[in-house]
């Protein structure tokens, strides 16, 4: 099988980057381990920061965004007890959307399906085994894998590693070029989905005594919450009712906070990673292949996007005039707003949770720090430039 670009991985950024690469006239074929319904329903993010809610619109795939997102204009911070609003709309001019990460996966697959693919091959293959880069330093790298038992090889001029954290595409930059970059945090978040009216039309940031505390929501009848606990919590320990009691204390909540039924349960880590660079040879690495933020700042999937708007525009050039700048550059641009996107996921979260032994000074710095954030105009503007998405350099 041959093509032009070769993608590994079928979540935002190797879908969004085949899609945006057909629409430029350039053939791509994507390879996924896991089967369609899989990566149509696992949960992940759910917040689009203002640019890639555009970008999704400009490539044709948002017309359920639209109709379906819930668009916010602020968000709160809540401690000792009260609430603070911060108006995103009103000191940067932009929104923010809920839209689940699975959701764009079916818009991106759909649309990819539908397009189909210049050369005629198949424009995603799920349920692919033994995946493997080949040659990435040549002209002519390759991607060899098994797919429905057959043991077959794509030939390409680039590869795209949108495979995430756990893929194979990083591991195939030598060690003596990448450089890692690590920081795993002493907590997690318990997080739940449960059919309720959400406590608040825009998202809850709340710091406590016992924990960190976030309301948000999936849509005007489901409801998502997080609940700071340790990184090996025991699911068995923590009942319905449990987890209602901890979210009504540490949020604040009276009965406006309405319980229904939890249907999903889960524990996510709390990490900051990066490697740099981003590019050996013709093999690119994007999304959490090269980055990982705690959700805290809401930035995993948009920094997915961001550089795929890089490499994407960078294989249109290249394609089109026999112009590499932009693709030499890659790894420079997107970590520019990489490490950005880091700084502000690491001082929300450095900000609204408790960390084990922490002693009376640190708290009160905490406290201090949410009280200037929310009565001076400088540090919510601050804020809220970082949280709606900063402006897009490529």
């Amino acid at each position: 099988m041959r093509t032009q670009i070769g993608i590994i991985g079928a979540g935002p950024a190797g879908l969004l980057l085949s899609h945006l690469l057909h629409l430029a006239g350039i053939d791509s074929v994507v390879l996924e381990a896991r089967s369609r319904a899989y990566v149509e329903e696992r949960v992940r993010a759910g917040l689009l920061e203002q640019g890639s809610v555009d970008t999704l619109t400009e490539a044709g795939v948002g017309e359920r965004l639209h109709r379906q997102g819930l668009a916010h204009h602020g968000i709160e911070l809540r401690f000792d007890g009260v609430g603070h609003r911060i108006p995103l709309t009103e000191l940067t001019g932009k929104v923010v959307t809920i839209y689940g990460q699975q959701e764009v996966v079916k818009d991106l697959i759909a649309a990819r399906l539908a397009a189909g693919t210049l050369s005629g091959n198949p424009p995603i293959l799920f349920e692919v085994a033994d995946v493997a880069v080949h040659d990435v330093t040549s002209d002519s790298p390759r991607i060899s894998f098994t797919h429905e038992g057959r043991a077959q090889v794509l030939d390409c001029l680039f590869i795209g590693g949108c495979d995430g954290f756990h893929g194979i595409c990083r591991g195939a930059i030598p060690p003596e070029i990448i450089r890692t970059y690590d920081r795993i945090y002493p907590f997690a978040w318990l997080g739940i989905l449960a059919h309720s009216k959400p406590v608040s039309e825009e998202l809850i940031y709340a710091r406590h005594s016992d924990g960190f505390a976030l309301a948000t929501m999936r849509s005007e009848t489901v409801t998502r919450m997080y609940l700071q606990c340790t990184p090996d919590e025991d699911l068995s320990l923590w009942p319905d009712d449990r987890i209602w009691a901890e979210l009504h204390k540490r949020l604040g909540c009276g009965p406006e906070l309405q319980e229904g039924p939890i249907f999903q349960k889960g524990v996510t880590a709390m990490r900051s990673y990066v490697v740099e660079p981003m590019r050996h040879g013709r093999l690119f690495l994007a999304g959490d292949a090269a980055h990982i933020v705690p959700p805290t700042g809401a930035k995993g999937m948009n920094l997915a996007i961001a550089d795929i708007r890089v490499l994407a525009r960078g294989l249109e050039r290249f394609f089109a005039n026999n112009d590499a700048t932009l693709l030499e550059d890659y790894s420079k641009i997107c970590l520019r707003r990489i490490w950005k996107g880091q700084r502000f996921s690491w001082w929300m979260t450095s900000m609204l949770h408790r960390f084990d032994g922490d002693d009376a000074f640190e708290h009160r710095v905490q406290v201090a720090e949410l009280d200037y954030v929310a009565t001076s105009r400088a540090a919510m503007t601050t804020l809220a430039e970082n949280y709606v998405g900063l402006d897009y350099e490529v």
